[in-house]
């Protein structure tokens, strides 16, 4: 059986090959078509603070449009993202390799009848091929659980991986270096990407990595902060600058540039500093399947 409230679903029982499929299908439905509540919450809460006439027209047009997909079923935004997948799963009763024929069998199905744009182009075959999940997977001994984030073109086109220091933003080896990092990339966004943004941001030794941290950020709540109180001010501090910047939502100007700040630090080399900065679009697209 599947239980859905908002953004999480359940699935219990002894679930077979078909009702993972079927129960998988329906995260992307939800996913494309209600948006998390904090989101909205956020956006609601932006406009509320806005000020400036025009900005406040388009957070109420983004509003109207939420509740419209919501209420026909309908997806949030033409682009319905690249399919990312993180699975934690317990080895004793998931297999990493049924699981991912699994996912990609969902995909297909989920592609035809949600419906999702087709957004997999083979550069060999020179065609459309429908959506390619990318999955991550970690086996736990905890719950195991399917999350699915859709990240669409525009804001990833907009994401940026940065190496410490860097002389032409003036950005080195230390936090200063990485807000320098963080500020830059939504300066040079300039409203493309689909603002207010969310933002995940990373400093590690490898670049991989960093852009790995920085965009499973993602999957946390716009109002959970880094457990460790240096990293929490430190975001704080980075989304008061970026909403400062006058960007606004879609660009227009306004206080609501940005709508969270998410940032983890791990270890770093003494040679390499890489600052993973993932821009979210204000359609932050994401919902977790728990397996029993």
């Amino acid at each position: 059986m599947l239980k859905t409230h908002g953004n999480i679903l359940t699935l219990t029982g002894q679930p077979k090959r078909h009702d993972l499929i079927s129960a998988i299908v329906e995260m992307y439905r939800v996913a494309v078509t209600h948006l998390p509540t904090d989101v909205v919450t956020g956006l609601k809460t932006g406009l509320k603070k806005e000020t400036n006439p025009r900005a406040k027209h388009v957070l109420k047009t983004m509003l109207q449009n939420i509740d419209m997909a919501d209420c026909e079923t309908k997806p949030l935004c033409q682009d319905t993202g690249i399919p990312l997948v993180y699975v934690k799963y317990q080895s004793k009763k998931y297999k990493q390799l049924e699981l991912k024929k699994i996912i990609k069998d969902a995909t297909t199905v989920a592609t035809k009848e949600v419906p999702l744009r087709a957004n997999a182009y083979d550069l060999i075959q020179g065609k459309v091929i429908g959506n390619y999940p990318v999955i991550y997977f970690k086996e736990t001994e905890d719950q195991s659980q399917i999350q699915l984030l859709l990240k669409g073109g525009g804001s990833e086109n907009v994401s940026r991986v940065y190496q410490l220091p860097d002389r032409s933003i003036g950005a080195d080896r230390d936090f200063d270096g990485i807000e320098k990092c963080i500020l830059d990339a939504v300066i040079k966004a300039q409203g493309r990407g689909c603002p207010p943004y969310i933002i995940g941001a990373a400093v590690c030794g490898n670049m991989e990595e960093a852009s790995y941290r920085a965009k499973n950020r993602h999957l946390l709540s716009i109002n959970q902060h880094n457990p460790i109180p240096k990293l929490a001010a430190f975001e704080k501090r980075i989304l008061k600058k970026i909403n400062a910047l006058d960007i606004g939502p879609m660009g227009v100007g306004g206080k609501t540039t940005a709508l969270g700040m998410k940032f983890t630090a791990r270890y770093v080399h003494p040679a390499s500093w890489f600052v993973g900065v993932s821009i979210g679009c204000w359609s932050m697209r994401r919902t977790t399947l728990h397996l029993p």
